[in-house]
């Protein structure tokens, strides 16, 4: 599909089949090419683990995007919670000591969106990962009506995780908006292409309104 063809939404949420499905590269690929059909476009992180001051993944979307740190990322609008530990939201929480407020992301979000006409937003590993005890990654893009990118790839095992995650975001009622194929990790050919040809085919079926991007 031409990605000139695309209309994206002004908010996105960009979801990975697990904590290394490549949800960065992923949010910066995205942001760039928006960039490139003359729209204003920014990313943010959702919550940032395993860093001190400053997120690493915002870091990773500009160096993409082949633009500077902007002025929200220095005000850490972009990145509104970071926590030491490289864990789930909840647990690093936990072992900072800190309570995490889920309206600092809220607001943060809001902000962005009276500037720029786009915000991706990069979500912390996969979508049912805790952020506070039983509330998880999905009951906040649930609760916010967020449509929802998901990113997987041709790993042994992808085809699970990404079936499983499909289905969750179905049983909760969420858009899906898209499915990013990353190709980094299609180091077995026959496993790789059976498992493109297998989520396609599980698109047609159950989310035929949603696209399909290789990147």
């Amino acid at each position: 599909m031409n990605l000139k063809q695309i209309a994206f939404p002004a908010k996105l949420f960009i979801t990975g089949i697990d904590t290394d499905a490549g949800k960065s590269f992923a949010t910066g690929w995205l942001a760039r090419e928006i960039m490139e059909q003359g729209e204003s476009v920014i990313t943010q992180k959702f919550v940032q683990t395993g860093n001190l001051d400053f997120s690493e993944d915002i870091e990773v979307h500009r160096k993409i995007m082949g633009i500077p740190l902007t002025t929200v990322d220095k005000l850490k609008i972009t990145a509104p919670v970071i926590f030491t530990y490289p864990a789930s939201p909840d647990l690093a929480a936990r072992i900072d000591g800190k309570e995490l407020d889920l309206t600092l992301i809220e607001d943060a979000t809001s902000t962005l969106s009276k500037t720029y006409q786009h915000v991706l937003i990069e979500g912390a590993g996969g979508i049912m990962v805790p952020l506070k005890g039983e509330y998880l990654t999905i009951d906040y893009i649930r609760d916010h009506q967020l449509p929802v990118a998901l990113v997987t790839n041709g790993r042994l095992g992808s085809i699970n995780h990404t079936l499983l995650t499909l289905k969750a975001i179905a049983d909760e009622g969420i858009e899906l908006f898209a499915v990013l194929y990353n190709t980094y990790f299609d180091k077995d050919q026959i496993i790789c292409k059976d498992t493109k040809e297998y989520i396609n085919n599980w698109l047609s079926s159950h989310f035929p309104q949603a696209i399909y991007l290789e990147f």
